[in-house]
Order: C-alpha cells, then structure tokens, then sequence
C-alpha cells in the first residue's frame, strides 16, 4: 500500500492574469487531499473517493481497457472525468496498466469539495506522484490553468508562481505577516467552475498588458507590506484593477456594501472563497449574512513549522 498527499490551494493575488505572465502569490492550505494505492492482480481499477464527511461522492470499477481506449460512454460527468484523467496518465506513463496488474484505490479529501480549495489540482498532484509523471502536463491535458494549484500542492510554504511561455517558475517566499489576526477566509456558498471562468477570461479581447503588469507590482507590494493599512490598501486596489479588467463588480459591491473592511475575491470570481480584511472579527456579521463558514488565516494556511 502506498499513500501520496497534496495540499489544498488559495490564489492571492493575480487571478486570471496569472495566465498572462503575471507573479501570483499562491497559499498552500492545512486542507488537501490523500491519495491510496493498493495493488491486486484484477486488471482494473476500483476506484471510491471520499468527501471530508466520510461521504462517498465516486465509486466506480474501471476495467484497463476503458482507460486505455479513452472514450468513455460513462453517464456520470465524474466518473467519465476520472477515466480521462487516467486515460492522459497512462498516456504519459504506459506501464502502470501491464497486464496482470489492478489497484484499490481510495482518495481522501480533508475539506468540503464545494469549497474549491484544489479537489482536482490535489487529484492531479497525487496521480502524478504515484506515477512519478509531470502534474503539469497532466494538468494541461485533463484541466488547463496556470498551474499555480500544482506548485501549491508541493510546497508548504506560500509561493510566487509565474509562467514563462509556458513554463511554470516556482520561488517560495515568507507571507506570514504579523497583522494575519486581521485577515479571514469566506465561504461564498457556491462553488466557482474555475474551467468556464478561465474560458470566460480569455475569450474577452482586453488590452491586458497594463493589468498584467499592475497586478504583477501589486503582489511584488503585498509580500513587502507590513501595517494592515498598507496591506488593505493594496488589496482594494487589486481589486478595482480587475474589477475595470473582468467589467465584472467587486464582491464587495455585489454581496457586502455595507462592510466596513475590504473584501477580495480569490481564484475565479463570483465563488468559493474570499478574503476579509478588518480590524475586529468579522464573523458576526458574515453570518447574519448567511456566510456561516469564516477561517481564520491561521487555521486556513500553512504555517513555518516551528
């Protein structure tokens, strides 16, 4: 039996332009996801993946030939994507379906799947892992992205993560600033579609040049900002950089105009979760709201082991 892990993933800075050559600062999280390999000699693959709840949300028998082939006539939308994910593995490494060979294997999410803290990027990490094939390009193959959620899912440190063409460049960086008291994780009650979102994205003719380079000198800031003031400041204006770039309102505008902090929105926007900044905890407020799901920054991203 062999157990692979990779951790869950928050994108602070730079979403979307991400794609575009910008730095992000990425937040590995304490959530993530296991991944459990037994093998058998049935030539398939029984396959049960877990929800944090114990639920089950897949199980499913896969016979070698299905993932060899490639074209699944599976109903189930997860149970199809899984075969295609298996199918770009095998692809990418043969010898894991020699005839002979079958697997148990059972994966382990440590968060909620709605909340959108890297359920596929963890499942690509721990495959790639167990194969010892590129994340990367699995991830390209099956999901598309940056590939800022793959870095995260390997490190347990923030990160800044760029593309280079592309080529995906990874520098572990400090960002555990000392007003992270201040700074609280938001559920939005719904899950974004990160895929559509990026489609969404790409398909708008922007200029985005300048919001490449503004998000870019943004995050540069951030990791050298130490008042809450200047912090907050930088993040508001990250938003409005993209808020004019997406032609999108801010969360804030749309769901908490009345909130005295500031508020960013994290990944695709419009879901999962965001960031509040405030002095005091804001969690009365976000549960009058019907936002009842509010993290500390210390209990949602992974700290220097001491």
């Amino acid at each position: 039996m062999k157990t692979f892990y990779s951790n869950g993933k928050l994108l602070l800075t730079s979403e979307y332009t991400v794609l575009n050559g910008a730095k992000a600062l990425a937040l590995p999280t304490v959530f993530g996801q296991n991944l459990i390999v037994e093998e058998n000699r049935s030539e398939k693959i029984l396959w049960r993946s877990f929800n944090a709840d114990q639920s089950v949300w897949i199980n499913v028998e896969i016979p070698f030939s299905e993932i060899i082939g490639g074209l699944s006539s599976r109903q189930n939308p997860l149970e199809a994507k899984l075969i295609n994910i298996l199918h770009e593995a095998f692809k990418l490494n043969p010898n894991f379906l020699d005839k002979g060979n079958g697997y148990h294997i059972e994966t382990h999410l440590t968060f909620p799947r709605l909340w959108g803290l890297g359920t596929s990027s963890t499942l690509i990490s721990n495959i790639a892992q167990w194969l010892q094939i590129n994340p990367y390009k699995l991830l390209e193959t099956t999901f598309n992205g940056s590939g800022y959620d793959i870095a995260c899912a390997t490190n347990n440190t923030p990160i800044l993560f760029w593309l280079e063409g592309k080529n995906p460049i990874v520098e572990t960086v400090e960002f555990y600033p000392e007003f992270s008291e201040n700074l609280y994780f938001v559920y939005l009650n719904k899950k974004q579609n990160s895929k559509s979102a990026i489609a969404n994205y790409c398909s708008k003719q922007h200029d985005i040049t300048q919001a490449v380079e503004q998000t870019d000198k943004i995050t540069t800031q951030i990791l050298q900002a130490k008042e809450l003031s200047e912090f907050a400041e930088l993040i508001e204006k990250h938003e409005n950089v993209m808020s004019e770039l997406l032609d999108m309102k801010t969360i804030k505008e749309t769901l908490f105009s009345d909130f005295k902090g500031v508020i960013k929105s994290l990944g695709a926007w419009g879901g999962d979760f965001v960031l509040a900044v405030f002095e005091e905890n804001p969690t009365k407020y976000f549960n009058e709201k019907g936002f009842t799901t509010v993290i500390p920054y210390k209990k949602m991203i992974l700290l220097p082991v001491s």
